[in-house]
């Protein structure tokens, strides 16, 4: 068993927000795929880090599903139409295995 957890910004590069179908979209998406996700979007998470001489912030929400098989191929094509579709550099989607007790 592993969790996948997508940490998706709230606001484009430029501070704008994106529109909450785009978020709708993430959550058929997982829904329909896995079964079901967890969505962590009440206190949103804040990310920073350096580029330069500056600090940079994001705003995150946490999507999380839980799967039997890891699909790497599967993961690697749908965080890539996420990156374009948030419009990022880059874009974290992490694994942890799971053992449930």
């Amino acid at each position: 068993m592993h969790i996948v957890q997508l940490l998706l910004p709230l606001y484009d590069n430029s501070g704008e927000a994106f529109e909450g179908e785009l978020f709708a979209q993430v959550r058929q998406t997982l829904t329909e795929h896995f079964g079901g996700l967890t969505a962590y979007v009440r206190a949103p998470a804040t990310g920073l880090w350096k580029e330069g001489d500056r600090t940079v912030r994001d705003d995150v929400v946490v999507y999380e599903v839980m799967i039997e098989e890891l699909d790497r191929s599967w993961w690697r094509t749908y965080r890539e139409s996420l990156r374009l579709n948030f419009r990022q550099d880059a874009l974290v989607i992490r694994v942890q295995p799971v053992e449930l007790l």
